[in-house]
């Protein structure tokens, strides 16, 4: 039975002077701390045997998929169903003016956090980034993929191939900048979740998708 990997690989640091919940907004761009950290995820990925790499069509991941795709003589090929997750408060400053949880008006986005009601249900962007896993397995059968996308989808894709509820804290997401979360298989069926960071010595000054610094 042969064994398979597939690298599901955050985004770096984006240029955000605004900190604006960018979301699926275009243009996002790296910085050049995120340009440093995708080449740092680009050398500790470029001794794998990597047969596909594939990326959001977001800027901030195609651009972290370069120095991946690159290291093996491979093109990107995009896949939508690795976009950022949806938002209700897409294009706002998270805790200020139309975004901010205080006001009343935006009480009835906070009211489910199961579902969540202010965005993307979690359950759909399980499915759709499942469903790219196992095309990216398939298709790279007894060799490894690298699937370049962002934080709460990743996140979310972790917690259901670990058996955990989808429902989570935030703050408490092993999802950094340029990480590496790798779901092994033996044919089709999972056998392990491993996760790394290889941009590690890069992320103790950035900033995450809303400006907050990740510490």
């Amino acid at each position: 039975m042969s064994t398979t990997a597939v690298h599901l690989v955050r985004h770096g640091e984006v240029h955000n002077p605004e900190r604006i919940l960018y979301g699926r907004l275009p243009g996002y761009r790296l910085t050049e701390r995120g340009e440093q950290m995708a080449a740092l995820v680009g050398a500790h990925l470029a001794e794998h045997d990597v047969a596909l790499v594939r990326a959001s069509p977001l800027l901030r991941a195609q651009q972290t998929a370069a120095p991946i795709a690159a290291a093996h003589g491979l093109e990107i090929t995009t896949d939508p169903r690795l976009i950022e997750s949806g938002n209700r408060f897409e294009g706002q400053r998270m805790g200020h003016g139309e975004a901010r949880f205080t006001d009343p008006r935006n009480w009835r986005w906070f009211a489910n956090p199961f579902r969540p009601s202010w965005g993307e249900p979690y359950r759909a962007q399980v499915a759709r980034v499942a469903a790219a896993v196992q095309q990216a397995r398939a298709e790279a059968e007894g060799r490894e993929a690298v699937l370049v996308l962002h934080q709460l989808p990743i996140w979310l894709a972790r917690r259901s191939a670990e058996g955990r509820p989808l429902i989570h804290d935030p703050r408490r997401r092993q999802c950094a900048l340029c990480s590496v979360t790798t779901l092994r298989f033996d044919g089709d069926c999972l056998t392990g979740v491993d996760y790394a960071e290889p941009a590690a010595s890069l992320t103790v000054h950035a900033v995450d998708a809303t400006g907050g610094k990740l510490t």
